[in-house]
């Protein structure tokens, strides 16, 4: 899913996502709260009409920015009381209150409110945020159901636990005995080390229904959708495609580019020669990294364009291997061109 997080994807025209063949995006329950606000959605007839878009949107609680905005919220029993990072004015947002608003927002997959942790904190901490998830998780589900959500929306539970097995198996029991439509694994790739990443999606994945959708969390970068796609998981997000090529990262078979660099200053091949997309079949290295040095903005759009076309054409690709049976042989001969072999154990 390409991010949207404020009912836009950056850089990108819905009719370029739209040609690209990708149908469903995510945007920010939080985000969208604060700004441009609930009624304004509201008035425009829901998320779809508001951002002309006409396909799928799964829209996040807030859950992770309760996370990444840490000093300026207080979590509590019945929900979270927060500053607006925008304009320092007090919120608060509960189980059934997030529920609400992505009513309004007519999101098609929504996720409840949750309680992510860092990759640090200790066994009672997370232990805590795991109660206080499930606890949420039954509120929101009663809240959804109330409002004829299983009519018009999926509500997916989230699984938490840190980087405790016990607490990962707990959590994956508890919320599905609530028994969602599918199943979001959070609080994984918050800057743990690779190895530890991949030990504890294993471990939850295999704690995860079969016949259920499985969603995991804020990953998008090759190297990881290969090691996640491996676990069992269909579903993910995340800003590092848009972000990065704004910053002059280009996705390649054979890593990252930074198009910045003085050896493309006369490189005329393409950012990469056999893809496909827009970008590739115009422009060069070169021609880019002359619009990065003089702060065009075509320069963070054309690179963008690249980009989610470059990942969205490795899952493709991906699900042509797993069709053939060949999804290992795969996975090994791409990271080895990647050069990130050694991080995937293969």
């Amino acid at each position: 899913m390409p991010v949207g997080t404020n009912a836009a994807v950056k850089a990108v025209t819905n009719d370029v996502l739209d040609a690209m063949g990708i149908r469903l995006i995510l945007s920010n329950t939080y985000h969208l709260y604060l700004r441009p606000g609930v009624e304004v959605i509201g008035n425009a007839g829901g998320l779809h009409r508001f951002m002309s878009w006409d396909y799928n949107i799964l829209t996040d609680s807030g859950g992770f920015q309760v996370f990444s905005l840490a000093p300026f919220r207080k979590i509590e029993t019945g929900g979270v009381c927060f500053r607006s990072h925008i304009d320092g004015s007090y919120h608060r947002l509960s189980p059934e209150g997030v529920i609400d608003i992505q009513r309004v927002l007519g999101s098609d997959i929504i996720m409840p409110l949750d309680i992510c942790t860092p990759h640090d904190c200790g066994f009672e901490e997370a232990e805590e945020a795991v109660s206080m998830t499930t606890a949420w998780a039954g509120q929101s589900k009663e809240r959804w159901r109330a409002g004829g959500g299983e009519e018009t929306s999926l509500l997916f539970g989230i699984i938490q636990g840190n980087f405790h097995r016990d607490l990962r198996e707990r959590s994956a029991c508890e919320i599905i005995s609530l028994s969602f439509p599918g199943y979001a694994v959070g609080g994984l790739s918050v800057g743990e080390p690779f190895e530890e990443f991949s030990e504890i999606l294993r471990f939850t994945a295999a704690l995860l229904p079969h016949d259920r959708p499985r969603y995991l969390m804020g990953v998008g970068t090759p190297e990881y959708l290969l090691e996640a796609i491996g676990a069992g998981f269909d579903l993910f997000d995340c800003v590092f495609p848009t972000r990065t090529a704004r910053n002059a990262l280009a996705f390649t078979s054979s890593g990252p580019l930074n198009i910045r660099l003085e050896k493309n200053k006369f490189d005329t091949l393409p950012i990469e020669p056999s893809c496909g997309c827009y970008t590739c079949s115009r422009y060069s290295r070169s021609y880019l990294r002359h619009l990065f040095k003089t702060g065009e903005i075509n320069a963070a759009i054309l690179t963008s364009i690249h980009n989610l076309f470059f990942i969205n054409s490795f899952i493709e690709r991906i699900r042509e291997e797993i069709r053939k049976g060949a999804f290992l042989r795969f996975k090994r001969e791409f990271l080895n061109a990647y050069g990130k072999d050694r991080r995937s154990g293969v």
